[in-house]
């Protein structure tokens, strides 16, 4: 044994727990998340529910500052300290812009607070791997800025909650859900960004003697330490489980969380407690992280790129190995839970299926879910957190046997607990119109589930039916359980073919991807031979492909362009175009007739594309509130998009500044106004002004002059298929327009 290992276990007492109290109500941590059911005893149940949800968005304000707090100076808020993810200012900024965004979008305000702000803080959260983080850029903020935006936002919001409309039970179509849904948004982000603070060194934030008595209660960790517990295995029958949270369930939920799916689990062994950091410190000893052949072909990517030799809150000091809490640094607990990302977790089970010959590994979904029907209660019921979660105790880890719940320990709450299930959709899931961003792109194959919950989950997070996942190298507060399951049972996770089960994005991939019907050339082909015709070959540096759908003009005007930005409102939409990009077959069926359908497989390598691929960025993003990084562009291509929008001239506007002088603005369009995208006194054409009829194509040359000169008109048919007999045929008219010089 390692002798400084050897010195620290005998180093290492056991302390008994006082008895264990929840923070008073005044301490801002432990809230109930709302109900969306009436208040049965209340005089005015609607009054009281207002003032409910009021308070609740008041209280994670309040708790999401006090967080950001514990920061010493300006300048830590730009460092990056985790190197997968943005800088603090990024968080502190981003949960305020989503409140104002969504109110929007939904058009329940209008007008903005700092569109520059709600622009550049909109989206960028869940980087695709560990190398490919962008630096480059960012523009950010003054934290002065980002403060004044917060207290404005709050205003704003608070003013709203007041004065919207309410009716009960709570709807997702009702304007108090969507503030439900940035509060539970910011309180994701206060997990996130206490994730990135135990990175930050310790001398940048405020701690011991540098908090008042309050913060020292509310941020205080664990005292409890000893030698790691056995950890027995207790078996669970086999049985039949319910995935998913019910449609009438009377709190807020996420989109991928509805649904229901039941699942048979064949009997199986789970370990009592989470795995210890005096567990993992053995599988550290035994070269875990040098016998890459304990690890997936992922992990060992992860390996080679990190070169990590232990889990990422560990390390030496002086001889000693410590971890790294919130806000200090302490000899490591043995008894506590490991955190670890989900790559090291499936690398300790497989070095345990070597050493007992068993087939130890993660749970999956459903094997966490049998757990969990043991715990009868939930978050909206208990009258005291059962487990250390909901920042009722601590705000750090504590023993994994300190809370024990029915026949285990921390069946929720400590840290999360990996399982080997990737994310994916419940039978009848559906995308929340104003959030398609939130679930869909984590259904790739490549995010796996997390459950249970942390010490600073709270809200939804804490709930039974929280479905959150994160990509396997990402870190939270997180470790895991491992059970042994029967043989034969899949060990590891990989990446998978995902059928597309949306059929609006399935009948877009057809238009964009499937073969040619009517005898018309594919839509997007025939747009980019038809633009690149007119551009200069000294000017096919970097294009601008806005409202790219899934993607196929991206990858055809890729063919010329070095550098092709693709952005789209809907992240449903540009989800496929990325796993096209990352070399992945995507399926999706269309009907026939009826009930039939039929199947298809599309890939970039079967279209001639594959060398395109890289040459594309996509991204989701606002046409009329594009960020400041996308400028300088040789082409813009905006396809079928002038008539979709909801300030056509703002976009113009916007779009002009972005195109180099010489360089292309094309853009085409079947010229469909309607009122569902665009309200009326927005449409540049297709109406009568001062009693004279004007077109959509006089309308466009009046906004583009004096800064534009069209060299090119031409209609391009498309066809969208309904059924095997059903088409639409269309002519979008095509106008191509070059930016005159300075």
């Amino acid at each position: 044994m390692n002798p400084l290992v050897q010195e620290l276990r005998l180093n290492s007492e056991s302390s008994q727990p006082d008895d264990l109290q929840a923070f008073p109500a005044a301490m801002l941590a432990p809230t109930k998340t709302v109900l969306l059911t009436p208040d049965l005893f209340a005089p005015d149940s609607v009054a009281a529910k207002r003032q409910e949800i009021r308070d609740y968005f008041q209280q994670t304000s309040a708790l999401y500052e006090r967080l950001f707090e514990l920061i010493k100076d300006d300048a830590s808020f730009y460092d990056r300290h985790e190197p997968l993810r943005h800088p603090l200012i990024f968080y502190y900024a981003h949960p305020a812009v989503f409140f104002i965004n969504k109110l929007i979008a939904g058009k329940y305000i209008s007008g903005r607070i700092d569109a520059h702000l709600e622009a550049i803080m909109a989206v960028g959260v869940d980087e695709m791997s560990w190398d490919d983080l962008n630096t480059e850029h960012y523009d950010w903020p003054a934290v002065k800025t980002v403060r004044n935006y917060r207290l404005a936002m709050q205003a704003r919001v608070d003013a709203f909650i007041q004065s919207m409309p309410l009716e009960l039970p709570i709807r997702q179509d009702s304007p108090a859900w969507i503030i439900l849904m940035g509060i539970e948004h910011e309180r994701i982000h206060l997990e996130t960004s206490s994730v990135i603070m135990r990175q930050m060194p310790l001398n940048e934030l405020r701690h011991g003697d540098g908090l008042t008595a309050d913060e020292q209660q509310l941020w205080r960790s664990c005292p409890h330490v000893g030698p790691a517990p056995a950890n027995a295995w207790v078996e669970i029958p086999a049985q039949t489980v319910r995935l998913g949270k019910p449609a009438e369930d009377a709190t807020f939920g996420w989109d991928n969380e509805y649904g229901s799916e039941e699942v048979h689990v064949s009997s199986f062994s789970a370990q009592e407690r989470l795995v210890s950091n005096g567990d993992f410190l053995k599988f550290v000893e035994a070269g875990g992280y040098q016998n890459e052949s304990l690890w997936t072909e992922e992990g060992r990517g992860w390996l080679h790129y990190t070169r990590a030799q232990r889990p990422p809150f560990w390390s030496v000091q002086n001889g000693t190995l410590q971890q790294r809490n919130l806000l200090e640094q302490v000899p490591l607990p043995l008894n506590w839970p490991v955190e670890v990302n989900c790559l090291e977790a499936q690398a300790f089970c497989a070095w345990q299926r070597t050493n007992t010959g068993q087939n130890v590994q993660l749970p999956t979904e459903a094997h966490w879910q049998a757990l969990r029907e043991t715990l009868p209660t939930d978050q909206p019921t208990w009258s005291k957190a059962p487990g250390n979660i909901n920042l009722e105790y601590y705000a750090s880890s504590c023993p994994v046997d300190l809370f024990s719940q029915a026949d285990f320990c921390d069946i929720i709450g400590n840290v999360w607990q990996w399982t080997r299930t990737p994310i994916g959709p419940l039978k009848g899931f559906e995308v929340h119109p104003l959030y398609d961003d939130f679930s869909v792109p984590t259904f790739d194959g490549r995010h796996n589930l997390m459950k249970g919950g942390s010490w600073i989950s709270t809200g939804n997070e804490s709930l039974k039916s929280a479905r959150y996942a994160f990509r396997r190298h990402f870190f939270q507060h997180a470790g895991f359980r491992t059970i042994i399951d029967a043989p034969g049972h899949d060990c590891v996770t990989e990446g998978s073919k995902l059928y597309e089960t949306d059929q609006l994005v399935a009948q877009y991939l057809e238009f964009h991807y499937g073969p040619e019907a009517l005898g018309v050339q594919n839509f997007p082909q025939a747009c980019s031979e038809a633009s690149v015709a007119h551009a200069e070959p000294a000017m096919r540096h970097r294009c601008l492909d806005i409202g790219c759908s899934v993607g196929r003009s991206a990858f055809e005007l890729a063919r010329y362009f070095e550098h092709v930005d693709a952005i789209d409102f809907s992240a449903r939409f540009i989800q496929s175009g990325v796993r096209l990009q990352q070399g992945v077959d995507v399926l999706y069926e269309i009907p026939t007739e009826g009930e039939l359908t039929v199947a298809r497989s599309i890939s970039l390598d079967s279209l001639g594309l594959a060398d395109c691929g890289g040459r594309v960025h996509f991204t989701q993003g606002d046409a009329c509130n594009l960020k400041p990084i996308f400028t300088d562009y040789d082409l813009v291509f905006a396809g079928n998009l002038i008539d979709r929008l909801y300030d056509p001239r703002l976009f113009l506007e916007g779009i002009t500044a972005r195109v180099l002088p010489g360089g292309l603005l094309v853009m085409t369009s079947p010229f469909t106004w309607l009122e569902e995208y665009t309200p009326r006194a927005k449409w540049l054409g297709g109406r009568r002004e001062h009693g004279e009829p004007l077109t959509t194509f006089d309308g466009l040359a009046r906004e583009l002059d004096p800064h534009f000169t069209l060299v090119h008109r031409q209609d391009v048919p498309f066809v969208i298929r309904e059924t095997a007999r059903k088409h639409q045929h269309t002519l979008a008219d095509m106008t191509v327009w070059r930016k005159n010089g300075p």
